[in-house]
């Protein structure tokens, strides 16, 4: 692959993206001068003559492509064009939002931070991981939910902080929080699966002998283990900034992410260009910073060949945690199954937990258990199949990096929201849309992952001396490099099957996945969130399901993956003897990869 290939793909993938928002309008089916005139006025009545007026005015009878033309003219002059809704300029409106949404991302990127370094701290302490059912749990909290509880606790009933704007540094409090939980459990969770092999390397051992405090040990440690994670971080960065649509609507937050979803709803179609071409122009700088770091981290050994990996570890997980978890999970939806999920009861709307409904009743009396229960199938089985679907897509580019890296960075810079409405303007609103538009922006992390361990594995030293020894190009793949990079992909893909169903749902609270009154969990979320405060319970249920969920999928991978080991003669505690010179470089702290 040349080293432009990624720029091709890059540029092919911006100019797809844009062009297809051009069409919007007319790829829905709907007339664009109606819904800008609603947008303009409500009350106006939308007779031929005020739509014409309409046409005449944005000039829509010249077609879409004259339209795109003269907006990609406009770009080449620095001119984002004119609002069709406002009729102000649509630079000053993107850049304010994207100043705003920056603010906030580098405040969740913080809250992030801390959570994982309070999740990898018991692994750099006790020198061994977990099955990290806990991060995973708080992976899978939803950030909408989040964002209401905490409006809700911290600023209505204690007061402490506000509830709405953006105005000073205490409005950054709250969304920091929303966002940085659910991020900063997955980082965490993925430098923890990472750290104990690398800690179990024999340079560790030498370094201690030799008297380095844990302080330099772990410090080595974590720059051995972050070059295949950095781009993860730049991914969560951007999904941060661009993802952020339920959290910014909650708190009122004046983003870009709120501003395209906007600018979509309302066919304002220069506003929605400059505002996705925002996220894009985001998402590939932030690849490209991230891309320059991990070289940075790396240094000389990738380019040498001169990496050496750590020793494979399985984690073992004790086998009472998946079957506690899957038990309780199990129970609620076999008990939900035996129920009515549609049944209406309004004489018995928001009543709390009883032996009549064991998890309360929703907002038109239907019995929450009932509604979990069948949920259960359309939530688990359409995220597993995406889920599997961005793993089996990740895996296979991450052999192309160069082209892959280009097509992530594009695909990873658009909400799932914004590609949700594309999906839907061609192919109609449902579940399989939905699950299509997921799927086209879930596959970047884990073809980032992928391509990083497929670059540090070609170029480690034990590669090469199976070159010299005359192995083939496909016993090197089966044998060393796949297993090498499959099974931490595939823990990583198992750790984003919950945020793969909070995506489903929230495109689906959109109108633009599950419809009413199917009972998917996050349908079940979206409808909650208007009588939290009073009946929490029907809002708790499809959370704790889908932490528990989270929770059983990284615990129960955890068990296998260490009970496979052992069965197969590997037992879980292995170091790999370092050559003489490479143990000597280690002590004066220049080991490859250190």
């Amino acid at each position: 692959m040349r080293p432009t290939a990624a720029g091709v793909t890059r540029a092919l993938g911006l100019v797809a993206v844009l062009a297809v928002v051009g069409l919007l309008p007319w790829l829905s089916g709907r007339d664009p001068a109606l819904t800008v005139l609603r947008a303009r006025s409500a009350e106006q009545e939308p007779t031929e003559e005020a739509l014409h007026a309409v046409r005449r005015d944005l000039g829509l009878d010249a077609g879409p492509l004259s339209l795109l033309g003269d907006w990609a003219f406009g770009l080449l002059r620095g001119d984002l064009g004119t609002s069709w809704v406002s009729g102000t300029d649509v630079m000053p409106s993107v850049a304010s939002g994207l100043q705003v949404s920056l603010g906030l991302m580098a405040a969740a990127l913080g809250v992030a931070v801390l959570l994982a370094v309070a999740l990898v701290a018991p692994v750099v302490v006790r020198g061994r991981g977990s099955a990290g059912a806990f991060a995973a749990m708080a992976a899978a909290l939803p950030e909408f939910l989040l964002a209401t509880v905490g409006l809700l606790v911290c600023g209505v009933w204690l007061g402490w902080l506000p509830t709405s704007g953006w105005q000073g540094p205490e409005h950054l409090v709250l969304p920091a929080v929303a966002l940085g939980v659910p991020a900063g459990g997955l980082l965490g969770r993925l430098v923890a699966d990472a750290l104990p092999a690398v800690l179990e390397e024999r340079w560790v051992e030498l370094w201690r002998g030799a008297g380095a405090s844990r302080a330099r040990v772990t410090a080595a440690a974590l720059r051995r283990v972050l070059p295949p994670l950095v781009p993860q971080f730049g991914m969560v960065a951007v999904g941060l900034t661009g993802g952020a649509v339920a959290v910014e609507t909650v708190f009122a937050v004046p983003g870009i992410g709120r501003t395209a979803l906007g600018a979509a709803r309302s066919q304002d179609l220069p506003l929605l260009q400059g505002a996705v071409l925002a996220l894009l122009a985001l998402g590939l700088v932030t690849g490209a910073l991230a891309a320059l770091v991990r070289r940075r981290l790396l240094g000389p050994a990738l380019r040498d060949a001169g990496l050496a990996l750590p020793p494979p570890r399985p984690v073992r997980a004790h086998p009472a945690v998946p079957a506690a978890l899957a038990v309780v999970l199990l129970a609620a939806i076999g008990w939900g199954l035996l129920r009515d999920p549609y049944a209406v009861d309004t004489a018995v709307r928001l009543a709390p937990p009883s032996w009549a409904n064991p998890l309360g009743t929703d907002g038109l009396g239907r019995d929450v258990l009932a509604r979990l229960g069948h949920g259960a199938a359309s939530t688990v089985g359409t995220a597993t199949a995406v889920c599997l679907l961005s793993l089996a897509v990740g895996l296979a580019l991450g052999f192309l990096p160069g082209a892959a890296a280009g097509a992530a960075d594009i695909a990873n810079a658009l909400p799932p929201v914004i590609v949700g409405i594309l999906v839907a303007a061609v192919a109609g609103p449902g579940t399989g849309g939905a699950a299509l538009a997921v799927a086209l922006v879930s596959w970047p992390p884990l073809a980032a992952h992928a391509a990083a361990l497929v670059q540090e594995v070609r170029a480690s030293a034990f590669l090469t001396a199976q070159r010299a020894i005359g192995a083939s190009p496909l016993w090197i793949l089966t044998r060393h490099v796949l297993p090498s990079v499959a099974a931490p992909v595939a823990r990583h893909a198992l750790l984003r099957l919950p945020g793969i169903a909070l995506a489903l749902a929230s495109l689906g609270f959109l109108g633009l996945g599950a419809q009413p009154p199917a009972p998917e969990w996050g349908l079940l979320l979206d409808e909650s969130r208007a009588y939290v405060e009073r009946a929490p319970w029907a809002a708790l249920a499809p959370a704790v399901a889908l932490a528990l969920l989270a929770g059983l999928a990284v615990s129960g991978a955890a068990y296998a993956q260490g009970r496979g080991a052992r069965r197969a003669g590997r037992p879980p505690r292995r170091t790999v003897p370092a050559p003489r010179k490479e143990a000597a470089d280690a002590v004066r702290g220049t080991a490859v990869g250190v």
